[in-house]
């Protein structure tokens, strides 16, 4: 088992050394690149082997990617917003397209995992975002672009009617390619009802986690414990249906950096005791 944080929680400003090395300072082994260009230029290759470099000397491991769901992401939220379910072709392409560049990171520096969006939370309201057809169609030609090397695609539970459990088990078992599989986002899926039957739904195909809490009303991306997840049900079941990889906490800046990794890593403390009694 292995506990890692995603860049999330320095999404507003530019990713540097310190932020990294602040993660590793409160014990986590793993990181989570979340893909924005105004957070870290993905394009730019020599950014990239900074980022290795950066790293290296924190003793920290790219676990995984997130495809971009922006190009920016400021106050004013999410502008422009990528969807791999627009059912206009020159849009689903353009994030089919940013997905590749974020898989092209591996050539420099490796890593297990892409993360990617099928569509945009419903909230948003997006009129044209959320298209089945659409949405198998992207997610099979991001699997295509991965493959070569080696990354594996998890789609993320996410609030629209493509991206719960059910209809993301049934994509996989029935249009895609046998690396694709689902990542677990815990505070997504008590925003669409139970957590533990969206983990016993997802059961086998769970390859990746976001790992963050809320009180069932609004997507917070809270320290666990703070909201309202039953976590000790949570972990159990997870620990029943045999996932031993990686727990990412996908954390918003609710407080300073530090203030949050703190939590983060009393949390992980907890999530540590209550799987070793499972």
């Amino acid at each position: 088992m292995r506990f890692g944080i995603s860049t999330h929680l320095f999404h507003d400003r530019r990713l540097d050394r310190e932020h990294l090395a602040q993660i590793a300072e409160y014990g986590f082994e793993a990181v989570e690149l979340f893909a924005t260009r105004s957070h870290f230029d993905y394009h730019d290759r020599d950014a990239v082997g900074r980022l290795g470099g950066w790293l290296r000397e924190a003793g920290l491991t790219l676990h995984s990617v997130h495809a971009p769901i922006t190009d920016a992401f400021t106050s004013a939220g999410w502008s422009p917003t990528y969807s791999t379910a627009h059912t206009d072709a020159a849009r689903r392409e353009a994030s089919v397209r940013e997905a590749g560049v974020a898989i092209a990171i591996a050539k420099d520096l490796p890593f297990e995992i892409l993360v990617v969006h099928l569509g945009t939370p419903a909230a948003l309201n997006n009129p044209g975002d959320n298209d089945r057809r659409a949405a198998a169609k992207s997610f099979a030609e991001i699997c295509r672009l991965a493959a070569p090397l080696g990354v594996r695609v998890a789609a993320e539970v996410i609030p629209n009617r493509l991206s719960e459990p059910g209809p993301l088990v049934a994509m996989l078992e029935d249009e895609l390619e046998e690396h694709a599989g689902i990542c677990l986002d815990f505070g997504h899926a008590h925003l669409l009802g139970d957590v533990a039957d969206a983990i016993e739904t997802a059961a086998e195909h769970v390859i990746a986690t976001h790992v963050h809490d809320n009180r069932g009303r609004t997507d917070e991306h809270l320290v666990p414990y703070l909201g309202s997840i039953d976590w000790d049900l949570a972990l159990v079941t997870m620990q029943k249906i045999g996932y031993e990889g990686t727990y990412t906490m996908e954390l918003a800046g609710t407080g300073s950096p530090g203030e949050v990794l703190e939590e983060a890593r009393r949390a992980r403390q907890r999530f540590e005791r209550t799987l070793a009694h499972a």
